[in-house]
């Protein structure tokens, strides 16, 4: 099977755009987000229960903004990429927000519908990630985290992004614990564990197809800077 071209600036684009949709299925689903996205979607409820207008992907834009610092901290630089990496953030994030608003209408008031946007929107993510993996364009900062830090300390990135993965999951119920109660789970339920265990795997899983069936190169061979 003959391989064909996929331009890394489109892989930017699908995987931002289809990370974003996927978060939001998970999101309408309520059956526990990713763990990755789940401290801001707490963040968010949180907040907004005194300002309304605080949405999730606002709550993106902070959350993700902390860990670029941090990111920053331990690499002990500061880069263009990093800071263009906000971009993206605000770009996915509001495109969460408009996908929320329009998914909303879907009647999920039920456990098989439910069941559906889930596991619809578990895999999409997963593939978003791994389509981010693949630009040379900053992707947002979860993506950037993983990739930057793994590649500095030279750690096998899918594993790594297992361990970033079950991190945050920790950071989401001890919020969740913090926010609304002792053993009160907001945003934390069984599939944000399903997430856990899958998703590594499957943004591995879909790395391998890529490799089947693409190979990756940049259309702007030409530009002056890389970012």
């Amino acid at each position: 099977m003959k391989k064909r071209v996929f331009y890394t600036e489109l892989a930017y684009v699908f995987g931002v755009i289809i990370l974003a949709i996927g978060t939001a299925f998970m999101t309408i689903a309520d059956f526990g987000l990713s763990m990755v996205v789940a401290p801001a979607y707490l963040l968010h409820l949180k907040v907004s229960q005194y300002l309304p207008f605080f949405t999730f992907g606002m709550a993106e834009y902070v959350f993700q903004a902390v860990l670029l610092i941090v990111m920053m901290i331990l690499l002990r630089k500061v880069k263009l990429t990093y800071l263009f990496s906000f971009v993206t953030t605000v770009i996915y994030g509001v495109i969460l927000d408009a996908s929320i608003a329009l998914l909303s209408f879907i009647p999920a008031d039920t456990f098989a519908v439910r069941g559906i946007l889930y596991v619809v929107g578990m895999p999409l993510s997963s593939l978003g990630v791994a389509l981010l993996f693949r630009t040379y364009i900053p992707p947002a900062a979860y993506e950037l985290f993983v990739k930057e830090v793994s590649a500095k300390f030279k750690l096998n990135i899918h594993k790594f992004k297992s361990v970033y993965d079950y991190t945050s999951c920790i950071i989401s119920i001890v919020l969740s614990f913090a926010f609304f109660g002792m053993w009160h789970f907001e945003g934390i339920k069984a599939g944000t564990l399903v997430c856990a265990l899958l998703n590594g795997v499957l943004i591995s899983v879909f790395t391998k197809i890529f490799d089947k069936i693409w190979f990756f190169e940049d259309y702007l061979k030409n530009r002056r800077v890389k970012l």
